[in-house]
Formats: structure tokens, sequence, C-alpha cells
């Protein structure tokens, strides 16, 4: 799931860094992916990969779907390509059928419920 951010690259990156914390959530890790590729060596556009999560809500998952803990925490990332900003994710419904987590799960809909409302902050 991919949207247009109105805002410029590091704009965008903060915004989604204050709305998470905001939330309640905890950042576990801001991973400059521009800096890493060039720290070997190589180029790529602006790329901030974001992951955080709330425990409160994906440790009961995680002990009923051992497995879905490989796509956890949650993750956003920012990248900068033909003057667009862009945020992606990916679907935790999607994912979560992937792992046998039924389909009205009211854990997983919290989930791309809090993605969406975290990435309207930059497209609104």
């Amino acid at each position: 799931m991919t949207k247009l951010s109105r805002y410029s690259y590091n704009d965008t990156v903060q915004r989604l860094t204050d709305a998470i914390v905001q939330a309640g959530n905890t950042i576990f890790a801001t991973i400059d992916q521009t800096a890493a590729a060039e720290g070997v060596g190589l180029s790529l556009r602006p790329t901030t990969l974001i992951i955080f999560g709330n425990p409160k809500g994906g440790t009961p998952l995680m002990e009923a779907f051992p497995e879905f803990a490989i796509e956890l925490p949650l993750k956003l990332i920012v990248w900068q390509a033909n003057g667009s900003v862009n945020v992606g994710h990916v679907s935790m419904r999607e994912r979560a059928a992937l792992y046998g987590v039924p389909p009205e799960d009211v854990r997983i809909a919290a989930m791309d419920q809090a993605l969406g409302i975290l990435t309207q902050h930059v497209v609104d």
C-alpha cells in the first residue's frame, strides 16, 4: 500500500516519527537505507525504514500465532523517487492470512487501521 506524501522527504520522516510516538507506539529502529548503501559504496534514492509497534498489541498475537512474529513489529517505508515522496506499508490482513490468523481478528484490523491513520499525517 503506497501513498504520496505532500511533504518533503525529511518532513515526511519526521511527521511519521512524531505521529508514531504520539500514538503511544515505540520506535524500535529507524534505518537510513541510503546511508547504509553509501557505507558499502553503492547509491540509493533517499529511503528510510521506520520499525515500530506496541508490545501490548503484538505480544498476544505472537503468542497465539508464533510464525506471525516475523511480520512484527510494524514497518513504514519512506522513499523519494521522480520528485515524489512515497510512504508504503504492507496490509497486515493480507500478511496475517499467510499464517492462519483469521481475517476477522480485531488485532489485525487495529494494526491496519493504525497504519492508515499514521500515513494520513503526511497525505492530508
